[in-house]
């Protein structure tokens, strides 16, 4: 895929939506670009790139979760987003509607931008500023990580979301990794046991989607 010129209506031919989900889309953007001259939301070399590098990133998730139209169990499933940072791919995912999002973002800067993006947008995202450890755990659908920690951090971080959730169908994890994800998955067998699948990414063929369930 040409990284050159990659706009929102490329992000489109893999990413079809709404009229309106394209305004929030958008708005999005315009708050990323615009707050990230204040704050480090994500690295300024990438804004060019913004709808290849960060949106298509964590939209192509979407497919992975057969649930998000809502059509089972006449609800949506519950969505845990570790270190959502500048909202990728919490914000992402919420407002595509895949979901009840849980960004967790300790920064209060961060958080305050991915209130201030919810509002906007008129997007319904729960924030949590507060490190995950000292959040009360509920249950859980999936747990999505982006640019976040390792592998067994992870894992070890979603237990406590694990033991409150159904048994019958337990969580997945659907991660979006780079370059080290061979010798993460190697460190993280070593302590846990999993059903795993991975996946080239679309917005990066050096990255991978991982889509595990413990075992």
């Amino acid at each position: 895929m040409s990284r050159e010129k990659f706009d929102f209506e490329d992000f489109k031919k893999f990413i079809p939506v709404s009229r309106e989900t394209e305004d929030k889309l958008k708005c999005y953007a315009e708050l990323l670009v615009k707050w990230n001259k204040a704050i480090n939301l994500v690295g300024r070399d990438t804004i060019p790139d913004l709808w290849r590098r960060h949106f298509l990133d964590s939209a192509q998730l979407v497919k992975y979760i057969p649930e998000f139209s809502g059509e089972q169990n006449n609800s949506k499933p519950v969505i845990i987003d570790f270190g959502s940072g500048a909202g990728f791919p919490a914000i992402i995912l919420a407002i595509l509607g895949v979901g009840e999002v849980h960004a967790m973002e300790s920064d209060i800067k961060k958080s305050t931008f991915l209130r201030e993006v919810s509002r906007e947008t008129n997007t319904p995202l729960t924030v949590h500023n507060q490190r995950i450890e000292k959040i009360t755990p509920f249950a859980a659908n999936y747990f999505t990580a982006r640019a976040f920690a390792s592998l067994d951090k992870i894992i070890e971080f979603a237990q406590p979301f694990i033991e409150v959730s159904s048994r019958d169908t337990p969580p997945e994890f659907l991660l979006l990794k780079g370059r080290s994800v061979d010798q993460e998955l190697t460190e993280a067998e070593k302590k846990w046991s999993m059903n795993l699948s991975r996946y080239t990414s679309l917005s990066d063929s050096e990255a991978t989607i991982l889509r595990l369930k413990l075992l």
